[in-house]
This record gives structure tokens, sequence and C-alpha cells, in this order.
């Protein structure tokens, strides 16, 4: 193993550090050349020149504390952002994990036969304690490299799932004063939450006094979801709205049952048809049935 303590001149940690310094040029040129920069910096070379000097000095400074195997070195922190955005462009390219980590260790073969090449009357053993100290510094940096990119990675699943919760959430205005949310699919702990949001967002925008909830579409729920749309109706109803609930398959009517939930003060009907004739009675309007061809009430 490397030796990490700051120590005498000429330790191999420092050795490494001075040498970065000394060949900063030199490694970024070489890097500018090899596909991880070269692929990421495809507009200018000068600027993958310029990230490669970054990097080195980023290396230069872990080495310098003597933290060559510790991937939340200080040092690392100015390039972090850098190095996630180059590891994020290469996935986007269509690259494996494994791919952008077999070029992270193309990265190391240039700067070792500089290093190399600086320690010709060395002693062997001197010379392989530099290189090993290097090879960690390196492995570090790919660490570095791959757990931020996998951070990023999952930032943005996260974001997108967000968003995706929020297309499948929709907020529709049928009538003036009266909003609907019709739900499909799947309706887990997180998804209530962000329609209870949505709705009562948009009872405000629209200053309905009405709003239906429509789970015609949603096939089950458990427990903690029917407790978040009874919240959802009381919310609303916090707000100034009355919330009708509507499309209640038999399972969930039976899990809010079994829950022993209070549904006394909870309007529902049959369909999103039903619960809209619903309101609009309520609104004073009147339906005409073309059949029967007089007004209706439901």
């Amino acid at each position: 193993m490397p030796d990490q303590a700051e120590g005498t001149a000429g330790s191999p940690t420092q050795e490494v550090r001075d040498f970065l310094r000394r060949r900063r040029e030199q490694i970024a040129q070489r890097w500018a050349d090899e596909p991880l920069f070269r692929a990421v910096f495809t507009v200018s070379r000068d600027e993958a020149v310029e990230a490669g000097k970054a990097v080195v000095d980023a290396l230069a400074q872990v080495a310098d504390a003597a933290r060559v195997e510790d991937p939340d070195a200080a040092g690392f922190t100015t390039v972090r952002e850098q190095l996630a955005r180059m590891g994020a462009a290469r996935s986007r390219a269509g690259l494996s994990t494994a791919q952008v980590s077999s070029e992270l260790a193309a990265l190391r073969p240039p700067v070792e036969n500089l290093l190399l090449a600086d320690l010709p009357d060395a002693p062997a053993d001197h010379a392989r304690a530099c290189a090993t100290t290097l090879s960690v510094l390196l492995g570090t940096l790919r660490v570095v490299v791959m757990q931020t990119a996998l951070s990023e990675g999952q930032a943005l699943i996260d974001r997108q799932r967000l968003q995706l919760l929020e297309v499948a959430t929709p907020v529709i205005k049928l009538w003036d004063g009266i909003v609907a949310v019709p739900l499909i699919g799947t309706l887990d702990s997180a998804r209530s939450q962000v329609v209870m949001e949505t709705l009562l967002e948009s009872i405000v925008e629209q200053q309905a006094r009405y709003a239906i909830l429509d789970i015609t579409g949603v096939p089950t729920v458990d427990s903690l979801v029917a407790q978040h749309l009874m919240k959802t109706v009381a919310a609303a109803r916090l707000m100034g709205a009355e919330c009708i609930v509507s499309g209640i398959r038999p399972a969930i009517a039976q899990t809010m049952v079994h829950l022993g939930l209070d549904l006394g003060t909870v309007v529902t009907r049959a369909s999103l048809a039903d619960a809209l004739g619903y309101v609009l009675h309520q609104l004073g309007v009147g339906i005409v049935n073309p059949v029967a061809n007089g007004p209706v009430a439901r």
C-alpha cells in the first residue's frame, strides 16, 4: 500500500504531487486526445485541455493532503460537477457504466508513462511506490466520477418520475367553478400526494366550488392511499370546495369500509357523468335529456 503520510520530502505521495504540478500541461494535452475528453469537449480542443488541467490540479491537491484513497477528499470538490457532466454526457451517448469506467481507466497509462520518464534514476522500489500511489489516486478518481454520475443519474430519474406523476395527474376544468381529476392506473402514496397538491392548487387558481375526484381507472388502493384520498377530500373542503368522489370500484369500497373510514360527509357517485350531473344540479344548471326532452337532476 502506498505511503499516505505527508512525511519527509521525496515520499511517494509528495513525489506524485510534485510530478502532477510539474507535468500539468503535458498530462492535460495527452488527456485531451483520450476518448473521454475528446468525445465530451467536441467544440474546442483547448476546452478539453483546460478541463484536463482542472482535474490534474484536483489530483495534486488530493495528493498534497495525503488522501489518495479517499473519494471524499476536499480536492475533488472543485471538479466534481465537471466530472459528473462528463460521465453523464458519455452515458447519454449510449455508453454503459462499464464502458465509461474503461474510458476513465484509459487516462492512467499516459500519466504513468510520464511519471516513469521523470524517474529514470530513481531506485526501483521508489519508482514502484510512486507508480502505485499514482495508480491508487487515479483509481479514486474513477470512483469519484462513477459515484457522482450515478447520483446525478438518480436525481434525473427522480425529477422525471415527479414530472410523469404530474403529467399523469391532470386537473381538468369541466365548467365554471368545477374541476375534475380523472385518475388512471396504480395509485400509490407518492402519486396520492401529487393528486392532493395539484387539486388544491387548481381549486385556488380556478376558484372552484366543486372538485370531482374520479377513480374509475384505478383498479385498487391500499389502506394508506385510501386515507390519502379522504385527506384530499377534507383538504378540498377546507379550501372552500366540495369534493365528490366518483367511480369507486367494489374492491376499493371494501378497503374503505374495512378501514372504518368515515364516509358520511363524502359525496360519492357511480361515474364521472353522474358526478358532473350532480354538481351542475347543485349549481342550478338544468340538464336536458334528449330522449325524455326534459330536465334531469342527478
